[in-house]
């Protein structure tokens, strides 16, 4: 899957980005002071390294961001307050899908909204480190949570900001998403093949072509025979007044991907990459909330797999 074939209409500028990171590693760092609850529950015994099993959402305005998401997918949300932070768990029937945190900024810092995406591990300390030896840079450092488990936040080593988890729960079974979850994920850099290796070495993927061309720029990383994530090339052509960083953006299944844009917008979003096909068959989207968190939309058939390819 490469989204990259047409530019975006919007482009972050690098200083924006950095800012962005800095308000990611703020949440990480600040907003989790309290308990949050396991990512499954029953507890299972289920482990699957390297797939994304969370995502939090950073927003500088978390009654808004509920009316947005509730409006497009149809979550729900459970509420938990300590201090001056705000955090919610977002669900849809029943199942947690992600997290919501509000801290207050002042006026010197960033108050623009991301996704943070959290990768599987068994062992956090043990990745981490790893992931710093082989040019990944801890912007957080592991921390445990007595019911969620333990996390760090790093920079990979073109910059692009990821978390990886070791659930004290249990990771989520290997299941196709419902429309409203989240189905896919990919990192956009500039070197795919040395990013690709990076968290080959990091999280043990299997890395395959995403399609036959040997022009291809993105490649597919997956374990336990599914699918994870793809590492795309960021465009050549890049705007130089406003170049675009290396970074994650994680899609949710909708079944129809223009209706979605339509309903964003109407919800107070803007589409970034109009609905274009996708290489399996459906569309898909790239979409900013009102305060500005980017995530994708995609189709997806049942009778679509995603398991990973075979060579």
């Amino acid at each position: 899957m490469n989204i990259y074939n047409h530019p975006l209409r919007r482009l972050l500028p690098q200083a924006l980005c950095a800012m962005l990171l800095y308000a990611l590693v703020s949440a990480a760092a600040l907003g989790l002071s309290f308990e949050v609850p396991p990512l499954v529950a029953p507890p299972s015994t289920e482990h699957h390294a390297g797939k994304v099993i969370w995502v939090d959402l950073l927003t500088p305005d978390i009654a808004a961001a509920k009316q947005f998401y509730a409006g497009l997918f149809g979550w729900t949300f459970q509420d938990i307050k300590t201090g001056d932070s705000n955090y919610a768990i977002a669900s849809l029937g029943g199942r947690p899908v992600g997290g919501l945190f509000q801290r207050k900024a002042s006026r010197s810092e960033d108050r623009r909204s991301a996704w943070l995406g959290f990768i599987a591990v068994t062992d956090v300390d043990g990745a981490e480190k790893n992931a710093v030896a082989h040019g990944a840079k801890l912007l957080k450092e592991p921390r445990t949570y007595a019911q969620r488990g333990r996390q760090a936040v790093l920079a990979d080593p073109e910059g692009a900001v990821f978390a990886m988890l070791a659930s004290s729960s249990g990771d989520p079974a290997d299941e196709l998403a419902d429309p409203g979850e989240w189905i896919w994920s990919s990192v956009h850099v500039n070197d795919p093949d040395k990013e690709a290796a990076f968290y080959q070495t990091v999280f043990g993927y299997d890395v395959f072509d995403a399609d036959s061309d040997a022009k291809s720029d993105s490649v597919i990383l997956s374990s336990d025979d599914f699918a994870r994530a793809s590492v795309n090339a960021l465009p050549k052509d890049m705007d130089t007044t406003h170049p675009r960083h290396p970074h994650w953006l994680n899609f949710v299944r909708v079944t129809d991907a223009d209706s979605a844009a339509a309903k964003a917008v109407a919800l107070g979003g803007r589409v970034l990459l109009q609905p274009r096909p996708d290489k399996h068959g459906g569309k898909l989207a790239i979409i900013a909330d009102p305060a500005g968190a980017v995530f994708g939309v995609m189709e997806w058939s049942d009778t679509d797999s995603t398991q990973e390819p075979k060579q």
